[in-house]
């Protein structure tokens, strides 16, 4: 629920369920399905698992270069 002041409640429950204290420090993350919602090192952790064996900077450039080429021609 939303209170008044824009305040998302979480039912106990679920903090307890995912150890949520007051002070935990929790991201929203902003979809067109909806929002995500997750406690920053969760997050972390997450992104890290995504990553791991890529270069995300080496695929970049390479898709800069193929852009850049489709331009020139």
């Amino acid at each position: 629920m939303v209170g008044t002041k824009g305040r998302m409640v979480i039912p106990a429950d679920i903090r307890s369920r995912h150890e949520w204290a007051e002070g935990t420090t929790l991201l929203t993350i902003d979809t067109d399905d909806g929002v995500i919602l997750m406690e920053r090192q969760h997050a972390l952790r997450l992104i890290r698992e995504q990553l791991a064996g890529r270069d995300p900077v080496a695929e970049l450039m390479r898709e800069r270069r193929r852009d850049a080429q489709r331009e020139d021609e």
